[in-house]
C-alpha cells in the first residue's frame, strides 16, 4: 500500500447557529504519514470526539481539507459521494471494546468486511489468516469470541480494521481496559501493524501507560490542535522491564 497517510487542514466544525452555537473544532492541522502512529490526547470536551468523528466520516465537518491517501475526500464539503464506502473499504476503527460479532468465529469476524465489499469469501478468508497469523492469534481462527481473552479480542479487532488494506486506523482508547503489559503490546503490535502495511494510525487515548511511546503526538484543547516530539519508547525494552 502506498499513500500520503492523512492530511487536515484548518478543519471546523459548528455545532447549531446564531448566539447557541459552539465551535467544536477551530482550524485543527494535522498530518500522519503512512507507516506512523500517533496520539491524540487532550482533556474532555477539547474536541477530540468529533475530530476522531469528522476523521471518520460519521459527521461532517463545518469547513476544511481532508486528504486520505492521494485523494481530497472533503473541502469545504465532502467529495466522496459513497460514505458508507468510505468508512468500510478506506478507514479502519478500532475501540475501547472489540465489539466482535458474537455468533461468527474468529475468521468470519475479519473477513467480513472484505466480503461485504465483494471480495470472494476464499479470498477474504485468506487475507483474514494472514493478518491473524501476523498478530499471532492464528491457532484462535475457529474459536469464538467468548473464548478469547480480552488482549486477544483485541487482537482480532486490530486484524478486522487492517483487513481492507485502508490507508488509516483510527484507534479510540484501545488500551483502556488492558493491564499495563496487554496495553503496551496493543500498541508495539499497532507500530508494527503500520510499519508492515504503510498504514497511518492515529491513537486517541488517556492511558498514561501508553502516551510515552508515541514519537509525535497531538494535543487537542478548546477545539485547536498542537503538536509536541514524544519520548519514542524501546518496546522491547519497555516489555523486557
Amino acid at each position: 500500500m502506498t499513500g500520503t497517510g492523512i492530511r487536515i487542514e484548518r478543519l471546523t466544525k459548528r455545532y447549531g447557529v446564531g448566539d447557541t452555537a459552539v465551535d467544536a473544532l477551530k482550524g485543527v492541522d494535522m498530518y500522519v504519514a503512512p507507516g506512523e502512529v500517533v496520539g491524540l490526547i487532550g482533556p474532555s470536551g477539547s474536541g477530540k470526539s468529533t475530530l476522531l468523528k469528522s476523521l471518520g466520516a460519521v459527521i461532517e465537518p463545518t469547513s476544511g481539507r481532508m486528504t486520505l491517501g492521494d485523494e481530497v475526500i472533503y473541502d469545504d464539503g465532502w467529495r466522496i459521494d459513497d460514505l458508507r464506502a468510505l468508512r468500510r473499504d478506506r478507514i479502519g476503527f478500532v475501540f475501547q471494546a472489540p465489539y466482535l460479532i458474537p455468533f461468527l468465529d474468529v475468521t468470519d469476524n475479519v473477513a467480513l468486511l472484505p466480503m461485504l465489499a465483494g471480495v470472494p469469501n476464499g479470498d477474504a478468508r485468506k487475507r483474514a489468516m494472514e493478518l491473524l497469523g501476523a498478530l499471532d492469534v492464528a491457532h484462535r481462527a475457529r474459536g469464538m469470541p467468548s473464548q478469547l481473552s480480552g488482549g486477544e479480542q483485541q487482537r482480532v479487532s486490530i486484524a478486522r480494521a487492517l483487513v481492507n488494506r485502508p490507508p488509516v486506523i483510527l484507534a479510540d482508547e484501545p488500551t483502556a481496559p488492558l493491564d499495563s503489559e496487554r496495553a503496551l503490546a496493543v500498541i508495539r503490535i499497532l507500530h508494527e501493524m503500520a510499519h508492515r502495511y504503510e498504514t497511518a494510525i492515529i491513537v486517541v487515548t488517556h492511558d498514561e501507560k501508553i502516551i510515552p511511546t508515541f514519537k509525535r503526538i497531538y494535543h487537542i484543547r478548546d477545539g485547536r490542535t498542537h503538536e509536541e516530539v514524544g519520548q519514542g519508547v524501546d518496546f522491547a525494552e519497555v516489555l523486557r522491564a
